[in-house]
């Protein structure tokens, strides 16, 4: 387990598992908990036992927002100094398949966090939505613009403006979450896929990855180029080489990582 009482973790196989873990506050993210998580993930990226990473919250709550009393009397000056985005873009970095099992309210930053993630698993709990119209302010990690990219400007424009909240169908319905499940099985089911995709071969996951997220930042010209070379890179790798001698020989293949 961390020494880190607000993120607890755990290896499971292939895959690191990191739980959110500030119940009295509903997981709610501070600058402090962004800071270490970041650190987390990024040892995880590094570590070749590593092959994909489960981010999970608690049932009642994957995160329900930013920490208010971190923010509520700063200034401008004040929230440009401290630079808390510099967290998240380190986290957008992540290489290795990010799992997000999430449970309950998914809101403001936990909504952007989740969004950060790569498999969405909901439980049919689940509430997600940016209300920080609510408070005075809008979101500032991503949300009114990977919001949009999932959803579309009409949803975007009503769950941002308004503080609505999504159910779990809701948000699937809309292609911002990939599967909900019931209720009792929203951590078990996250789990069971992030170990489906850890049995696939690593290097290609990573490539993978970059492809999809280069298709909601790039034009589709550079998109297809930097998708060629990814995908000839990997016939550089023995993963490559051992996937299709598996296919050709009706076996499971083994792959390593190399």
């Amino acid at each position: 387990m961390s020494d880190q009482p607000h993120l607890l973790t755990e290896s499971d196989g292939h895959v690191a598992i990191v739980r959110i873990n500030r119940p009295k506050v509903l997981n709610a993210l501070n600058l402090d908990l962004m800071r270490d998580l970041a650190g987390l993930l990024e040892g995880f990226d590094a570590d070749d036992s590593v092959r994909v990473i489960l981010l999970a919250g608690g049932e009642r709550a994957w995160a329900a927002g930013a920490d208010i009393g971190d923010m509520a009397t700063a200034t401008r000056a004040d929230m440009e100094q401290r630079d808390q985005f510099t967290q998240w873009e380190r986290i957008k970095r992540i290489r290795k398949p990010i799992v997000a099992a999430v449970s309950g309210f998914a809101l403001g930053g936990g909504c952007e966090l989740m969004m950060h993630c790569d498999v969405i698993v909901c439980s049919e709990t689940a509430k997600i939505g940016q209300p920080e119209i609510n408070i005075g302010v809008m979101p500032g990690a991503g949300g009114t613009q990977r919001l949009t990219r999932a959803v579309g400007k009409a949803i975007a424009m009503d769950v941002v403006l308004s503080g609505r909240f999504l159910s779990a169908r809701e948000a699937m319905s809309h292609g911002l979450v990939s599967r909900v499940v019931p209720r009792e099985h929203w951590y078990d089911h996250a789990l069971k896929i992030a170990h489906a995709i850890a049995a696939k071969a690593p290097i290609s996951l990573q490539n993978a990855k970059e492809s999809v997220l280069n298709a909601e930042e790039q034009n589709l010209s550079d998109g297809l180029v930097r998708e060629r070379q990814l995908f000839y890179e990997l016939f550089d790798t023995e993963d490559q080489k051992e996937g299709m001698a598996a296919f050709m020989e009706k076996r499971r293949p083994t792959f390593t990582g190399k």
